[in-house]
């Protein structure tokens, strides 16, 4: 399952990018180390079932979860307070 120890800040934030439609799974991986799989165990296991199958529901197939499948590589949507706002842990570019 889940290799490493989080805290409840960082699942309530890989919860939260995994709800997002636009946060793509890569996203995940890179700030928090976490597969794709290991997202969807650490969703299963932290959510309830209806929430968890109306989640796996919706992102099956959703070509904005995964970079490949994009229909766009540039231009999306980024609030300038994201970092403040969510502690998110990529800097700036």
């Amino acid at each position: 399952m889940i290799k490493k120890e989080l805290t409840d800040l960082d699942k309530d934030r890989i919860i939260e990018m995994a709800w997002e439609d636009r946060t793509t799974f890569d996203a995940i991986l890179m700030q928090f180390g976490l597969k794709e799989q290991e997202v969807i165990d650490l969703m299963r296991t932290e959510m309830k079932p209806s929430s968890f199958r109306m989640w796996r529901e919706r992102v099956q197939g959703r070509k904005t979860k995964h970079e490949k499948l994009r229909d766009f590589r540039e231009g999306r949507f980024k609030c300038t307070m994201q970092r403040q706002i969510n502690n998110n842990k990529i800097s700036k570019r």
